[in-house]
């Protein structure tokens, strides 16, 4: 029996690219694409795929919050974190999220490959490079040197901090969440508080830098 795919990645080359890829594979079918987290999230609550192979960085809801999102409601699904990036931030976020592997987009398609086979049978793959990040990261953690500020942000205040750091005013937020104005604005001075931030340019920043959202177009 095939591995049901689903894709989650906002550049359509990827997406066309893996694909083409897999779709070579005799036991793996692509049942759908995302090119955003909260499309991602609504996919797989409709299509049910076995394993979601997703990037971090992408509009409306990245990767991490979307993994969490997929993992609560559908925790039968197996997500597979495929990113460019390799330090210990992206990946202890989404492993804390929820992903069953993380694997690195540099890496040849032969390792994409088996940790679509191996989530799928129930294991955790990581790409070598990265697992050497892990074990550090586990290190720092046992000795209390780690910890991110936005550990301290509600899931509802992620979504709306990485809102604000992709440029998205008030209004457009609102529209995005399907909730008032107000409460957009209740949840912003909500999280300056807990981030100490005192302009939006500020909690742009920190979304940027805690892997929300990127300055790339």
């Amino acid at each position: 029996m095939s591995i049901r795919v689903l894709l989650a990645d906002d550049h359509p080359m990827v997406r066309e690219g893996l694909r083409s890829l897999l779709e070579k594979e005799n036991d793996i079918e692509i049942v759908g694409e995302a090119e955003e987290g909260r499309k991602a999230v609504g996919l797989v609550r409709e299509l049910l795929p076995d394993v979601v192979v997703i990037d971090i960085t992408m509009p409306n809801l990245n990767g991490v919050d979307a993994t969490r999102q997929i993992v609560k409601g559908s925790p039968a699904v197996k997500v597979i974190a495929l990113s460019m990036h390799s330090n210990v931030m992206f990946v202890t976020e989404m492993l804390k999220a929820g992903a069953s592997a993380y694997v690195l987009k540099e890496c040849f398609i032969d390792e994409l490959i088996e940790s679509i086979q191996t989530v799928a049978a129930g294991g955790i793959y990581l790409s070598p490079k990265v697992t050497s990040v892990v074990v550090s990261d586990y290190v720092k953690r046992l000795s209390g040197s780690a910890e991110s500020p936005l550990e301290a942000l509600t899931e509802r205040e992620r979504e709306v901090l990485q809102l604000i750091g992709e440029g998205k005013n008030t209004k457009q937020i609102a529209l995005e969440l399907h909730v008032s104005t107000k409460t957009i604005e209740a949840n912003r001075r909500k999280i300056m508080e807990k981030l100490d931030a005192h302009s939006i340019a500020e909690l742009v920043k920190i979304a940027i830098v805690g892997g929300l959202t990127s300055l790339e177009p």
